[in-house]
């Protein structure tokens, strides 16, 4: 690590709370799959700053936008029409087959937060102020601020900040006996990822999404599915739950949505799009000139460039090769995912060491917790990166062995 490096950790330890522990690496530049660390190494990311650059690092027409919007208008009130800001709902609702209406904010967490209240307001209207419950599943993760922490399914992140929001139970992913005995009459939504990404890349199987449907239909509840880290083309549909044929009530979206730039969005349909009025809900900065425009750019891209088939395609050549590697080495116990949405799960409780090994070897991975390695790459990402991480991967976990 050179000066520069040592210079910004220093800063970060004297002037940061301490939220995040930081890994080695300065990158101040970025282009496709590749970044580029302050002494000029180049690394291939297979994390995609968690799943935000779908188009990869530094896109053209993303940069461009922006850069042209910024000399135009960077800021206006919510409470006056936006340019740019109607274009990108359509553009969102068209993508999920039409029917929807959009609320825009700027992160992942903060469009859970606006769909828990928006699921809470349409239960107590339909049948009495008790029907404010949300069901969500064990390992779930939907967010650190106290609606979206309350509605997570682990216990590690919540146990300091006790106590949280009442009406959140917890129930087993992929366990329908269980999702039907815990939905009851004082339940207004039942919340689910179509993937889990940060429980450890657990797909939803396709009969539990069905039977989820099935229940909240019976039932008059909302089925409310956060695409914040699934969707967007990353599991190869534009949104995760198209590939299973199941449409739910009310989506969220963020990371991926303006490839890199603050940007979520909470999308309802139905009835459910009729729940909130005018002082429900805002956001100051939600839907501004910049990032509507950057979204829109974004959006344009993913579909000219074909990167859901990529996601498909790669993802297929991404996993199998880590079956493979798993199989001919007993290093890799189970590969699972859909798309470029990508856990491996290791025989060895070493997972941190082994992200950090990759990362000293030119490779930017995830770990969660200490078996699950995480590949989130962007789009882009080709038959060549993937052989890189295989032949890496055999170099550090052989090392680790």
């Amino acid at each position: 690590m050179g000066a520069r490096f040592n210079t910004h950790a220093a800063l970060d330890a004297a002037y940061h709370l301490p939220t995040y522990a930081r890994k080695p690496a300065l990158f101040v530049r970025g282009e496709g799959m590749r970044l580029y660390d302050d002494d000029g190494r180049e690394y291939l990311d297979f994390l995609a700053g968690i799943g935000v650059v779908n188009l990869g690092h530094a896109h053209p027409a993303v940069a461009e936008a922006v850069a042209a919007q910024m000399r135009r208008l960077v800021h206006v009130s919510n409470l006056y029409y936006v340019e740019h800001r109607a274009e990108l709902a359509e553009r969102l609702s068209a993508l999920a087959g039409g029917g929807w209406k959009a609320f825009f904010c700027n992160s992942g967490t903060e469009a859970v937060e606006g769909a828990i209240k928006l699921a809470r307001k349409w239960g107590k209207a339909r049948r009495g102020p008790s029907c404010f419950g949300v069901v969500a599943a064990e390992r779930s993760f939907h967010g650190r601020t106290f609606g979206a922490l309350s509605a997570t399914g682990q216990a590690s992140k919540q146990d300091a900040f006790a106590p949280l929001l009442p009406g959140f139970t917890h129930v087993p992913l992929n366990d329908i006996d269980a999702l039907e005995a815990a939905v009851t009459a004082d339940t207004c939504a039942v919340l689910l990822e179509p993937v889990q990404g940060e429980g450890g890349v657990y797909p939803c199987t396709p009969e539990y999404l069905a039977a989820a449907r099935r229940i909240c239909d019976e039932r008059d509840v909302l089925l409310v599915f956060d695409e914040v880290q699934c969707g967007l083309f990353r599991t190869g549909t534009a949104f995760a739950w198209q590939g299973y044929g199941v449409r739910p009530d009310v989506m969220t979206l963020a990371k991926a949505l303006a490839n890199g730039l603050p940007a979520g969005a909470l999308l309802a349909s139905g009835s459910a799009a009729e729940a909130f009025a005018p002082g429900d809900h805002g956001s100051t900065f939600g839907g501004g000139p910049v990032i509507a425009t950057a979204a829109l750019a974004t959006l344009g891209a993913l579909e000219s460039e074909a990167l859901g088939e990529n996601a498909t395609r790669i993802g297929e050549v991404l996993q199998s090769s880590l079956r493979a590697f798993g199989t001919e080495t007993g290093r890799i116990v189970e590969v699972r995912g859909r798309g470029l949405m990508v856990g491996a799960e290791l025989a060895e409780p070493h997972a941190q060491q082994v992200a950090a090994a990759l990362l000293e070897h030119g490779i930017v991975a995830g770990a969660v917790g200490e078996r699950i390695l995480r590949f989130l790459p962007p789009l882009v990402a080709g038959e060549a990166e993937v052989s890189r991480l295989t032949d890496t991967l055999d170099a550090v976990l052989g090392a680790a062995s």
